[in-house]
């Protein structure tokens, strides 16, 4: 993970300055910006590996920052790590609904926002000896690319959506419970809520169209991806 662009935004310099010295002593490369103008005018230059985005940002909402980011496809897959003093399960899941790959409330500890920043980070990484899985005459994952072919046209995932679609195809017919699939996601290192995944598979429903009806809901434990469905 050394040498990854970490970008934060958060109109409290302190805390900027208070991410990025932890950071970049282990090794990442780190941008901070007082609000989401410098943002703008980065990603016209370059593409970071990860975004920490504070909600109270001046001029415009963090949620609209991130909705607009995951709706464009040249940045939807910029992974975005939600950093809010709001600690209400209501924005919680308004932060994920708007794309975000994770959440985390204020006060925290340097150590569970480096943790939860490498969890994300290590999840585009590829663990499978598989090159593609196949499902039906459909869906095509591609491991090595990082990439989802629906019908022959490629599908823009974030990578919580490419995770959550690998782990459920790794195994055909199976449920997985929500509780495995955020061991899959985060490991140790997870501090989130079991909706969590509700709302990313929601989403990846969504982006996968007619092939969304392959992932199914086994109610009260979780989710199995059928391929006869």
């Amino acid at each position: 993970m050394d040498d990854k662009l970490i970008v934060i935004v958060d109109d409290d310099l302190d805390i900027i300055d208070w991410i990025s010295r932890s950071l970049k002593a282990e090794g990442f490369r780190v941008k901070g910006f007082p609000s989401v103008v410098g943002l703008f005018r980065l990603l016209d230059k370059q593409k970071p590996d990860l975004i920490v985005l504070d909600l109270m940002l001046p001029g415009m909402d963090g949620f609209d920052i991130c909705r607009s980011l995951k709706n464009k496809k040249e940045f939807s897959s910029i992974p975005i790590i939600i950093l809010s003093g709001k600690d209400d399960e209501v924005d919680k899941i308004s932060g994920l609904d708007m794309g975000s790959d994770d959440y985390i409330v204020k006060p925290c500890t340097l150590n569970e926002i480096k943790a939860r920043i490498r969890a994300v980070l290590r999840r585009p990484e590829i663990k499978s000896e598989e090159k593609k899985i196949y499902i039906g005459d459909m869906v095509v994952i591609d491991l090595q690319r990082y990439e989802v072919i629906v019908e022959g046209k490629k599908v823009e995932l974030t990578p919580t959506e490419f995770k959550i679609l690998e782990c459920l195809s790794s195994r055909k017919g199976h449920v997985f419970n929500r509780e495995r699939l955020l061991e899959f996601l985060w490991g140790e290192e997870k501090v989130v809520i079991e909706r969590t995944i509700d709302v990313h598979v929601r989403h990846l429903r969504e982006k996968l169209g007619k092939a969304g009806k392959f992932i199914q809901n086994v109610r009260g434990i979780g989710y199995k991806l059928e391929e006869d469905a």
